[in-house]
């Protein structure tokens, strides 16, 4: 439940739970390279008149080329968020609050998934740190061994 009814946090702190599969609409035109659904699990609870926290885990995987030997590469990504929600049009303009309409019925947690996620998911994924790449010239992996090419001419 990624939707949470701001009616019922008069009783006390409500806890999320969702799972967002890569298909979902809410990750398009992002190519995050998701290899599976995303868990969503978290806790809203209110901290003042039309103020929101919500603290929780995001975790899935992502699956891409390695950017130096294109070697198949999947990586865990496990983010812990704190996202505050505010009706305060003075927060606005603050990047780390997420503005609510004065009066919502509802906030709905999964754009803030979508852009916490997309800043959390490296740019570029490496097979490991010390990858050696691909040979310039000849395109072989360095990882499996020096390629075959002759030294290069000094200029």
């Amino acid at each position: 439940m990624l939707r949470v009814d701001l009616r019922e946090i008069h009783r006390g702190p409500i806890e999320t739970a969702g799972v967002l599969q890569p298909a979902d609409p809410v990750f398009e035109g992002l190519n995050l390279g998701l290899a599976g659904p995303v868990s969503v699990e978290g806790r809203l609870q209110e901290t003042g008149p039309g103020e929101f926290f919500w603290r929780g885990r995001v975790t899935g995987e992502v699956q891409g080329d390695c950017r130096r030997c294109l070697a198949p590469v999947a990586q865990p990504v496990d983010v812990e968020l704190n996202l505050l929600f505010s009706e305060d049009p003075d927060a606005a303009d603050d990047p780390s609050v997420y503005p609510l309409a004065p009066a919502a019925p509802a906030i709905d947690l999964s754009d803030a998934i979508r852009e916490e996620l997309a800043l959390a998911v490296p740019p570029y994924l490496l097979c490991r740190e010390d990858c050696a790449g691909l040979c310039p010239r000849c395109g072989g992996d360095l990882n499996a061994g020096a390629c075959q090419c002759a030294p290069a001419e000094p200029v």
